[in-house]
């Protein structure tokens, strides 16, 4: 397949950012919604610190692509895409918190229990969750009902015990917060990392096919690309961790590998951990091969999730 030339892909994830964007601005606005009975300027303010302004929106470009695969485009795809932004807004705030990761700086600016205060902070992680499921039960994500029952289970089991919840407790767990810290097995990265990371990249993935009421070959083959992407992310996360600086990143570079995380960098070493990506790019595009051109956006971007600097 030819490549997608990298100034037509830039071009598509910076509209797509945007509209995110303007979408997200909306949703976090002042204006109660039926059944609301008030919005809290504060809790309304810190929602917006922590979402608004800064990010790539990987998850929603995702969605938005993995839709307009089989089909689908326009206002429900990317609502779908801001309800996941919203979730995964969430377990940023509540991951820098000082019980969790005691981070000061993310995407630039302070963490919302540094800008505002802690108890403000949980609030604004409870929000944003709850936000997620609101979005994704709207009629404007798909006429059929029970396309959105669908996305909402499945956002619950990527983003819950099974996926990222568990993930972060299996991360604490491994650096010793419970009990003897002790190194993990390659696979044990793997599989935690598929948790905390890769669930929600996966089901962005899958979003796609379930907008789209895509066969269970069609399915199975964006899904796939979605552990695939999800996996690659979080290697080259963790290789910017060791590689990279904290202006860079806009958010403590260095972190992870002082604190020991088990990771398949650390499992690997740097040589061999971007041979695995470079292995995951190529399965990557294997999978997505049935798709034709379709594709081509989707393949672009898994290219870029391995070869991202920040």
């Amino acid at each position: 397949m030819d490549a997608v030339p990298d100034q037509d892909f830039t071009r598509r994830l910076s509209t797509v950012a945007a509209e995110a964007e303007d979408a997200l601005t909306r949703l976090l606005g002042s204006s109660t919604l039926p059944g609301e009975i008030a919005r809290p300027e504060r809790l309304m303010a810190a929602m917006r610190h922590s979402v608004l302004g800064g990010g790539k929106r990987l998850r929603p470009f995702l969605v938005v692509e993995s839709a307009a695969l089989f089909g689908v485009t326009g206002e429900g795809p990317l609502l779908a895409g801001c309800a996941l932004e919203c979730l995964h807004c969430y377990s940023l705030v509540h991951d820098d918190l000082p019980s969790m990761d005691n981070d000061d700086l993310r995407r630039g600016k302070p963490t919302v229990h540094k800008a505002f205060d802690e108890a403000t902070a949980i609030l604004v992680g409870d929000a944003l969750l709850t936000l997620a499921f609101d979005i994704l039960a709207r009629d404007e994500v798909s006429a059929d009902a029970g396309v959105r029952v669908e996305l909402v289970r499945e956002l619950a089991r990527g983003a819950g015990i099974g996926g990222m919840v568990g993930g972060q407790l299996l991360d604490l767990a491994a650096e010793g917060r419970f009990d003897k810290k002790r190194a993990l097995t390659e696979q044990e990265v793997i599989t935690l990392q598929a948790m905390k990371t890769g669930a929600l990249l996966r089901f962005a993935c899958r979003t796609g096919g379930i907008l789209g009421k895509a066969d269970a070959s069609s399915r199975a083959a964006i899904d796939r690309y979605g552990a695939i992407v999800g996996q690659a992310f979080q290697i080259a996360d963790d290789l910017l961790d060791v590689e990279s600086d904290t202006a860079t990143l806009g958010k403590a570079a260095g972190k992870d590998a002082a604190a020991g995380k088990g990771t398949l960098v650390t499992a690997l070493g740097i040589e061999g951990a971007r041979a695995k990506l470079d292995t995951l790019v190529a399965e990557a595009e294997a999978v997505l091969k049935p798709f034709g051109h379709k594709a081509d956006i989707l393949r672009a971007t898994a290219r870029f999730i391995a070869q991202r600097r920040t």
